[in-house]
């Protein structure tokens, strides 16, 4: 997200990419053009970690027995909360009740989703006026180009009659909203979608249906349940809180922009006495702490896992590893489901292509704060490891095939955002020019806008590298624009 730029130091300005030419196109000019005409570690001994492994060979219990007294505490946390809410009452709770601390994986999903307080229940988070900006809300630009490879996959399924478009974590619907007016000319597509937007919060339901411009259809007899529609393209719209409430049995294209990244990670720190999942307790006055398991948890199969994908050179440099366990299994959800229905998945987000170290943050106010500090007030992410997906991937079923990643501006160059850019420079007022400016460069740019005239402190800074673009599709399909 672009949150999580200002933790890198801005790169050297480079030259705007305005006169940049646009990469070579693998799928039809003509489309393009008829789309576009519509309007810190620390330190710890490196002892060799095949030895940590092996000595975790057995199965690990699924119970955690904790003495408190042997803990390591690898962080100093001295904040007081001054008020409690009553999300901090309930992690309290949770962790005095068990008798032990709970894992940063369980943390997250608490502060983030949990349905009285969690983070993204009962707020809109998004935007300006929220904690954090994503890139549909930068420019309309990023739906638009989403809505050219859902249509051009679209076509190489053979434009079925029917086609399930399934978005993960959509926000406000901005996305969608986007990728439905780019695409509204194009009947035969349109007509053919019924989307599914995967989503808990009632808060962001109910945004997702007011910017999707939808109505209730009724349709006659008794046990018929209403339907909503997207009048921004006619387009049937269904609300589900997970991708298996998803009906199955048609062709799928899922877009999951922004989705891994707030998935609950499980946090491993290297110890005198192997990996030791790191661990969130609570001292003597209450406050909240890091502390390391000092037995295998049941999160170390999938540590374990992770590690028999990597190279052993690659874990040795590394103090710290971050395995999401739900991203491996929401990814064995969506290749089954490419596998068996056919279709297509992107995946967007801010991420590597290898093992995760230690990127776990938290942002309120578009401001880095305290992880532990007052949890369900701030967001928390964490860098998506693209290399895992692409192996839970391609171990559920030869049927499909993983593409990438490549970089967001490699994506969206290929598919045609120049040509966008211009077209809609063409006939636009100043103040709207200086926007759709500032907004391709955070899309795809790098570092320091060059042409920023404005306050430093609000200088665009570009997710174009930083940000990295996916495909797992069924390989009856082909090859999915731009990954040639």
């Amino acid at each position: 997200m672009l949150r999580r730029v200002l933790l890198n130091e801005v790169s050297t300005c480079r030259h705007f990419l305005f006169n940049k030419a646009a990469t070579s196109l693998s799928f039809p000019l003509r489309r393009i053009n008829s789309f576009f005409s519509s309007s810190s570690q620390s330190e710890f001994p490196n002892a060799p970690f095949v030895e940590h492994l092996e000595n975790h060979n057995a199965q690990p219990t699924t119970t955690i027995s904790i003495d408190r007294s042997g803990l390591y505490n690898p962080d100093e946390h001295s904040h007081e909360s001054t008020l409690e809410s009553e999300l901090i009452k309930h992690l309290k709770g949770v962790i005095k009740f068990r008798g032990g601390p709970i894992t940063v994986a369980e943390y997250m999903e608490e502060v983030l989703t949990n349905p009285k307080a969690g983070f993204y229940i009962n707020r809109d988070v998004f935007g300006a006026e929220g904690d954090f900006i994503t890139s549909p809300e930068v420019s309309q630009m990023f739906g638009e180009m989403i809505g050219v490879w859902a249509m051009c996959l679209w076509e190489q399924m053979g434009q079925p009659k029917k086609v399930n478009l399934v978005e993960l974590g959509p926000g406000r619907g901005t996305l969608m909203a986007d990728l439905l007016r780019g695409a509204s000319k194009f009947k035969s597509f349109t007509e053919s979608l019924h989307i599914h937007m995967v989503e808990c919060s009632p808060v962001l339901q109910k945004l997702q249906y007011c910017n999707l411009k939808c109505v209730d259809e009724h349709t006659a007899g008794e046990g018929v349940e209403k339907r909503n529609i997207s009048t921004l393209a006619g387009v049937p719209i269904s609300w589900h809180a997970s991708l298996e409430q998803v009906p199955s049995g048609l062709p799928v294209i899922i877009i999951a922009h922004e989705f891994y990244d707030a998935l609950p990670i499980h946090q491993f720190q290297r110890a005198s006495r192997g990996w030791c999942e790191k661990m969130v307790d609570i001292v003597e006055d209450s406050t909240f702490r890091f502390v390391l398991s000092p037995q295998p948890t049941p999160a170390t199969l999938y540590l374990m896992k992770r590690c028999k994908w990597a190279a052993i050179e690659e874990i040795d440099k590394l103090n710290h590893i971050e395995v999401c366990a739900k991203g491996m299994d929401m990814t064995h959800t969506i290749a089954k489901r490419i596998s068996s229905d056919g279709g297509g998945a992107l995946i967007i987000d801010y991420g590597l292509n290898g093992v995760v170290s230690d990127s776990l943050q938290a942002i309120r106010k578009h401001k880095f704060v305290n992880i532990l500090d007052n949890p369900g007030s701030a967001d928390l992410s964490a860098y998506v490891d693209f290399a895992s997906i692409r192996h839970s991937a391609e171990e559920v079923s030869e049927d499909v095939c993983v593409h990438g990643p490549i970089t967001q501006s490699q994506f969206l160059g290929s598919l045609g955002i120049n040509f966008r850019v211009e077209a809609l420079l063409q006939n636009c007022t100043d103040e709207q020019a200086e926007s759709l400016r500032t907004g391709y460069w955070r899309l795809v740019g790098e570092g320091e806008a060059p042409f920023w005239e404005g306050p430093d402190e609000q200088v665009p800074i570009g997710m174009g590298t930083r940000y990295l673009a996916m495909a797992i599709v069924n390989k009856k399909q082909g090859v999915p624009v731009p990954f040639q």
